[in-house]
């Protein structure tokens, strides 16, 4: 891959990383308590409960992305972007395009997401 498309990714992932960090999810923290008002209808605790379950979800979904975006910026570093981890093919284009951070050629993540869905079946 030439330098000025590895460029063009580098700086996809900055702005996927500052729209992350501008959203200020990871560092909002009043979702995750319930207020004195609910504690007393199961049915507004329940809500709450509910609601803080997926705030907290999309506010780990949203951490891992975060994560795995810098492990892309340092790649992009390194010099090593834009090869899969496992075979060190080359990442298709488009699947950098939608994902400008996946570390796995579309084989490989496919494998990893059948695995991780077997043991979850298992669990």
């Amino acid at each position: 891959m030439d330098k000025k498309k590895i460029e063009t990714y580098k700086q996809m992932l900055l702005r996927h990383r500052q729209q992350i960090l501008n959203i200020g999810l990871l560092n909002k923290s009043e979702d995750l308590y319930v207020s004195e008002e609910d504690l007393s209808d199961e049915t507004d605790l329940a809500t709450s409960l509910v609601q803080q379950q997926i705030n907290c979800t999309i506010r780990d979904r949203e951490f891992l992305k975060l994560k795995r975006i810098d492990a892309a910026i340092d790649r992009v570093n390194e010099g090593t972007y834009g090869h899969c981890e496992e075979c060190d093919e080359e990442i298709a284009q488009k699947r950098l395009e939608n994902q400008p951070w996946a570390e796995l050629c579309i084989q490989h993540a496919e494998e990893k997401e059948r695995e991780e869905a077997q043991i979850f079946r298992q669990a």
